[in-house]
């Protein structure tokens, strides 16, 4: 019986991590300190058998995927996986994907110091946002490289060394986290300082709208789903105007204290308020299975209610400053959307998406696919939810066949 439990709490635990019984014999472990040209650090995990003269690198910007579930397959497929954490795990307040990108250069620097002949970069969700956009500016010219963020700070990536990577990897990629986030604001918002203000015209979760309560489908009528649309860009506007305005408050005062020393520029150039931004999660395609139809499931990635995911505490993009509202999470401004950046990617790409996944739709991986530059560029799918999870008790694991099809692709080209 404690046999037969603490299998079933092992396989539950699982989830989008590895089966540690699948690791291949002789594997070992190397952590190690990873710095970027910047001077921001970050951790890393080498796991290998030795030998190896091939490396899948997998990195999230927000995530830290030491036991990604992908790593057996890699591994049993003759290549070493090298997992590698931001360096500030879990915090929005301090992403700025352009600063990202050095510590994307400073682990594939490293790999190349180990002596790995081939880099294989593997995205995972917002990881494929990353990668694009590395790839894109790895692939230009130091001069035409982006100079700035979008809140007007150097990016230092015209003299920054950005080694090449050999290939890439998409698993279940959106189209970069502000672009997921303009289809899941919710746009009924009529104060930003009131989470809980509401324009009943524009409530998703509103019968008069279409909505039903969970698990019934509910039904958006077309004119409904558009001018929902259009009103969570407006609201993605307003926040770009927001954000906008408090870089111009800081940059004002820094400009007034080189001519005088005033007390009050001085607290306003220091000054970075940290925007709570709620009510993120209502992507009509959540909750209208009709709408894209796939093999999902009801609901989003943080749950089944849409009421606890949507006015709770958790959330994407709940704190942000201005800077990393309009480096990441802006729809509008952004420069790691996969539209902007795919199509600088021209190593081979593998894309693997999941059937029943409750953020990247059809017509999304659709989409990225036909950004994607690279002439050699395959695709494949599998039943799963987002992370490869069965979407039926008795269904098939949607990670080991992922694994598997990555495996040979990997091993067709690069091991």
């Amino acid at each position: 019986m404690a046999a037969d439990k603490s299998a079933k709490t092992a396989a539950g635990l699982r989830g989008a991590f590895w089966d540690p019984a699948r690791i291949p014999s002789g594997v070992r472990f190397h952590p190690a300190n990873i710095v970027a040209e910047d001077g921001g650090a970050a951790f890393g995990m080498l796991a290998k058998c030795g030998g190896e003269k091939c490396v899948v690198m997998a990195m999230h910007p927000r995530e830290f995927l030491a036991t990604h579930y992908l790593g057996p397959e890699i591994l049993r497929g003759g290549a070493a996986f090298w997992t590698q954490a931001p360096r500030s795990v879990g915090n929005d307040i301090r992403l700025e994907h352009e600063t990202a990108l050095l510590d994307v250069a400073a682990g594939i620097g490293y790999l190349r110091d180990q002596g790995y002949e081939r880099i294989v970069l593997l995205g995972n969700s917002g990881g494929a946002g990353l990668f694009s956009f590395y790839c894109q500016q790895a692939n230009l010219p130091s001069s035409a490289r982006i100079v700035k963020t979008p809140a007007g700070k150097p990016t230092h990536l015209s003299g920054a060394a950005l080694p090449k990577a050999d290939g890439l990897v998409f698993v279940s990629p959106h189209p970069g986290q502000g672009a997921l986030l303009m289809n899941c604001i919710d746009p009924s918002v009529t104060d930003e300082n009131d989470p809980l203000s509401i324009d009943p015209s524009l409530f998703p979760f509103s019968p008069e709208n279409g909505f039903k309560a969970p698990p019934s489908s509910s039904a958006y009528a077309p004119e409904f789903v558009a001018r929902y649309r259009a009103a969570q860009r407006d609201r993605v506007a307003r926040l770009d105007e927001w954000a906008r305005a408090r870089v111009a408050d800081r940059i004002g005062a820094k400009r007034r204290l080189k001519e005088a020393f005033d007390p009050a520029d001085m607290i306003l150039s220091a000054h970075t308020p940290v925007l709570t931004i709620w009510r993120t999660d209502a992507d009509l395609r959540c909750f209208d299975l009709s709408l894209d139809p796939s093999d999902r499931r009801y609901g989003s990635l943080w749950g089944a209610n849409p009421f606890v995911s949507n006015f709770g505490s958790i959330g994407f993009a709940r704190t942000c400053t201005a800077d990393s509202w309009l480096s990441t999470w802006s729809g509008l401004s952004s420069n790691a959307l996969l539209e902007k950046t795919a199509p600088g990617v021209v190593e081979p790409t593998f894309m693997f998406v999941f059937t029943g996944d409750n953020s990247v739709f059809p017509e999304d991986a659709d989409n990225i696919f036909d950004w994607v530059g690279a002439a050699d560029k395959t695709r494949a799918s599998a039943p799963g939810d987002h992370h490869g999870r069965a979407l039926t008790p008795d269904g098939p694991s949607g990670q080991m066949i992922a694994g598997e099809a990555i495996r040979a692709w990997l091993e067709d080209r690069f091991v």
